[in-house]
């Protein structure tokens, strides 16, 4: 018995079908993970990025206003360094006189 094109095209739709819900069964944990990321992405690393940058803000914030500070310290400690030099070289002239 010979099989017609009828009965090959319903035996090719039927493989179809099957294959198909077999792939979408299969599919199914994958898209699930990738649902899974997507939340995770969107409630946890998108908010932890958020906060760093508003914690980064502050800090730079806190840097410029530090920096006038700094410069002001530093030279005060030019001048100390300066003024101690100086009377270190009279005390070795006097040692010396």
């Amino acid at each position: 018995m010979a099989l017609t094109n009828e009965d090959l095209l319903a035996i090719s739709q039927l493989l179809d079908v099957k294959l198909d819900s077999k792939l979408k069964a299969e599919l199914q944990p994958l898209k699930d993970d990738i649902r899974d990321i997507k939340l995770h992405l969107e409630n946890v690393t998108d908010k932890n990025v958020q906060l760093l940058a508003e914690e980064y803000e502050s800090i730079a914030k806190r840097y410029e206003k530090a920096i006038p500070e700094m410069q002001v310290m530093q030279a005060d400690n030019e001048f100390m360094k300066e003024v101690i030099r100086y009377y270190q070289s009279m005390r070795t002239q006097r040692k010396n006189s």
